[in-house]
């Protein structure tokens, strides 16, 4: 719309409608240009975004407590080392061609900014991570066993210790987002802004392990879906907080790609295992890549 065009249309209305005065007429026809002239600004802007993207994660050792007390194990696995599960370019491609978008780590972010200058945000996120905790490797081994002590070296077997936070350890957190520019035209495309983020919320995890020969089963995704009993597929079984940081890029007026790296710290408690549970304290690093358009 030519807007020059719209506010001369306007001030001519406006004088059509003698007798009034010079001065009323002014005044009846600044209001409406400058709301007017806002309500352009804020459709061409958004006060709202949304992204999707996809991640590679990695996780400093931890310790894994057991507890089974109908087996006699109350065990803890020392510093255990684990990793995320990357997907190949093939099945990220044959993914993609099968419209099936969740089968990588991914990632979502959707926000509204909560001042004029785009510059501040409140961000729902899902991070949809993956934990495999490494076969084959050693690790200490402390607590009893079956009813007797054990303490030292044991190699991890998927038969011995196989445990899996795999579909997957879900963080789910609201955030404080703050953007800064950095270089380019602002708010146009070429737009680069520095982009930062501190949240908390909860850790969503599907547990898939094996431990002393036993399976944990919660059966099909599609029944028992979530999130407090022992059976359901998620589990609301912690806490989490994290701090990310990265770029921004506008690739168009209401399009951007987004680059970041994140770390989060986790509380894992009462993780299903088989006629059991496990807790968990994670750090994870994490790098984000995603596209994401205003409205």
């Amino acid at each position: 719309m030519n807007t020059s065009l719209t506010r001369q249309l306007v001030c001519a209305a406006l004088i059509s409608l003698a007798p009034l005065s010079m001065a009323m007429a002014q005044t009846a026809s600044e209001a409406p240009k400058a709301n007017f002239d806002k309500s352009i600004a804020d459709a061409e802007e958004g006060n709202w975004y949304f992204s999707w993207g996809y991640s590679r994660q990695q996780y400093a050792p931890s310790d894994i407590h057991v507890s089974q007390p109908g087996l006699g194990n109350d065990f803890t696995v020392h510093q255990a080392s684990a990793k995320d599960y990357p997907t190949t370019p093939q099945e990220t491609l044959d993914s993609l061609s099968n419209l099936d978008f969740t089968t990588p780590q991914e990632n979502m972010r959707i926000g509204k900014f909560m001042n004029p200058e785009k510059t501040f945000a409140i961000e729902f996120s899902l991070d949809h991570s993956k934990y495999n905790t490494d076969n084959y490797q050693s690790a200490e081994v402390t607590g009893t066993i079956g009813g007797q002590p054990v303490s030292g070296s044991k190699v991890l077997t998927p038969q011995y210790f196989d445990y899996r936070l795999h579909n997957g350890l879900n963080h789910i957190m609201l955030n404080a987002v703050w953007l800064r520019h950095l270089y380019g035209p602002e708010k146009k495309p070429g737009d680069l802004e520095l982009i930062s983020r501190a949240g908390a919320g909860i850790l969503l995890p599907h547990a898939d392990n094996t431990i002393q020969g036993n399976a944990n089963q919660v059966g099909p995704k599609n029944q028992n879906v979530c999130c407090f009993n022992s059976n359901d597929w998620w589990q609301l079984n912690g806490w989490t907080a994290g701090v990310e940081v990265g770029v921004r890029y506008r690739v168009y007026k209401s399009m951007y790609l987004e680059l970041t790296t994140k770390a989060a710290y986790g509380v894992l408690r009462g993780v299903p295992v088989y006629q059991g549970t496990a807790d968990q304290n994670i750090w994870m690093t994490e790098q984000i890549l995603s596209a994401g358009f205003l409205f």
